[in-house]
């Protein structure tokens, strides 16, 4: 099968952000169970709600960007103008942008359920590690295909933008799990 017969790609990438999404959910949940005892949780509930919003749409949109970049390597590689590399170019870059997306909404995710598991109700606790844990894994893959575009170098500002939101969300696991053993 060639790459350009391809008709629908789910990769990482929108996996990653249909995870970051229900991260945001149980983040909600947590949130709205606890405003009794923790002022902020109304605050934190509408930004996790945010999130949990805009994750399906950076789904598609990421699903959108790869089937696009897929076909565009498939010409590249079928044909010998600059023309074809130079758009190859362009939609790889465009799919990196999602990705650092993808992993910047993963780290706000996990700071999230942080707090949630810091300031929580004490019988949600430990859905809002689980909830950081989830946002971190997603990062970590965000950041894993960042690394590997063609697009990117380790050194370039995309780059650095990913595993600056991998370092905020292991930074928020680390205070998650903390918060649920209290």
């Amino acid at each position: 099968m060639s790459v350009t017969t391809v008709e629908r790609v789910t990769g990482g990438g929108p996996a990653a952000a249909r995870t970051i999404g229900l991260a945001a959910e149980i983040v909600v949940t947590v949130s709205r169970a606890s405003r009794d005892c923790w002022a902020d949780a109304p605050g934190v509930a509408a930004q996790a709600v945010e999130l949990q919003e805009r994750c399906p749409s950076l789904a598609l949109e990421d699903e959108h960007a790869w089937m696009t970049a897929l076909a565009a390597l498939g010409d590249a590689v079928d044909s010998t103008g600059d023309g074809r590399a130079a758009d190859l170019r362009t939609v790889l870059a465009e799919s990196v942008q999602l990705l650092v997306a993808i992993a910047e909404a993963g780290a706000d995710a996990a700071e999230l359920a942080a707090l949630a598991a810091r300031f929580g109700l004490r019988s949600y606790t430990a859905d809002a590690a689980s909830a950081a844990l989830l946002a971190q894994a997603s990062v970590r893959v965000a950041r894993h295909l960042v690394a590997v575009n063609l697009a990117t170098r380790a050194d370039d500002e995309l780059s650095t933008r990913a595993s600056a939101a991998d370092w905020r969300a292991e930074q928020a696991v680390a205070q998650a799990l903390e918060g649920a053993e209290r």
